[in-house]
């Protein structure tokens, strides 16, 4: 089975690297490009779509999967494809024409539903001391929340190049370790195509990008984290659970606090602003490079603590958890995160350690590029 697991994962990545190029000049032909405004921190026209080789890479690794029939979970599997089909071609037309927010959801929706009617969900959760609680049918919503949440958060750091093909890269090789501490071989398999499609179009979108994912590929991967992290983990314990919210750390992070950010501002949820992770970093002079490569380091932290979660008793598992959250929130709170709003500092007369950003020329420079429109 290990060849299998190579062979796949060497298949997407030849696969995602011939056809960026091709994908490319396809965006350019269509006329699918980002151009610069007031909201994104690229300067110069840039052609998007690009997330559409991560899914002929990871396509192409399927039908080939598909010959070994005999796997558990297929019926599921094949609920994920069709699904992640669903949120591409969603994306691929936000792209195109720039559809609102509401008719985005709907595909997303439809999408996640798809997800669920093929037998992938939630079913129950094991509380810590002995404890169950059967979701019924609260685990249908519960599944469809997740999936729709987690596909939006990696849109939302799709802001510099490489940033959320990185993220998703790193949230794919800590699933798939997890994964294979489990034993589980579709979602061995299918991390493996994801990972191998991601790192191959990744090539092309580094720092300084020649192509953007856009939603396409944002909608895409973020979809594929969430569907597999539900199949990876569809009968958990407790803390089990908590495992992909932090596999995730940082795009769920930067969601929740940005959410927060605009309500405390009363300002609505879905107005775009420049307050996210790598906003901040930028303006506190950190080159493009720089700041996405610091954000890669967060997320491989995130990835390890989600790997030893996953092995820990559960006195260990809760103390890392309280851990996780007050360095969370202690760093958000020193990044500005929540704006100007620093309580955790304040309760510790710590607030004069907090940075104060500040928009530099190199900033600026540095950010031609990035398709971001949060």
């Amino acid at each position: 089975m290990t060849a299998l697991y190579w062979g796949i994962f060497f298949l997407a990545l030849a696969i995602a690297w011939v056809v960026t190029p091709l994908v490319k000049r396809l965006a350019l032909k269509w006329k699918v490009v980002s151009y610069p405004n007031a909201r994104r921190v690229h300067t110069s026209a840039m052609p998007q779509m690009g997330g559409l080789a991560i899914f002929i890479g990871v396509t192409v690794a399927f039908i080939y999967i598909m010959l070994h029939p005999n796997l558990p979970y297929w019926h599921e599997a094949i609920g994920i494809f069709l699904g992640s089909t669903i949120v591409l071609i969603t994306g691929m037309i936000d792209d195109k024409y720039q559809i609102s927010p509401r008719k985005k959801l709907l595909g997303q929706l439809l999408a996640a539903t798809v997800v669920v009617v093929s037998g992938l969900s939630i079913d129950m959760v094991n509380l810590p001391f002995n404890g169950r609680w059967d979701l019924s049918w609260l685990g249908i919503p519960f599944t469809i929340l997740w999936i729709v949440g987690v596909t939006n958060a990696i849109n939302l750091i799709d802001g510099l190049d490489g940033l959320a093909a990185g993220v998703s890269a790193i949230a794919t090789a800590t699933m798939l370790i997890m994964a294979i501490l489990m034993g589980n071989v579709v979602v061995i398999l299918y991390a493996c195509a994801l990972l191998g499609a991601t790192l191959g179009f990744l090539y092309f979108n580094f720092h300084p990008a020649k192509i953007f994912m856009g939603d396409t590929g944002a909608l895409f991967l973020g979809f594929m984290l969430a569907s597999l992290s539900v199949l990876g983990f569809k009968h958990v314990t407790f803390f089990s659970f908590i495992i992909p919210i932090v596999m995730l750390g940082v795009p769920i992070w930067d969601t929740l606090f940005a959410i927060v950010r605009r309500k405390l501002n009363n300002q609505p949820i879905s107005m775009a602003d420049k307050g996210h992770l790598h906003h901040r970093l930028l303006q506190m002079g950190f080159t493009h490079r720089q700041t996405v490569l610091i954000i890669y380091g967060i997320s491989m932290v995130f990835g390890l603590n989600a790997i030893i979660f996953s092995v820990s008793t559960l006195w260990v598992a809760l103390t890392m958890l309280v851990v996780l959250l007050l360095g969370i929130q202690f760093s958000s709170e020193m990044l500005g995160l929540l704006s100007h709003h620093r309580p955790l500092l304040s309760l510790l007369h710590l607030e004069h350690l907090a940075r104060q950003p500040h928009v530099t020329a190199t900033a600026t420079a540095h950010g031609q590029g990035s398709g971001q429109k949060k």
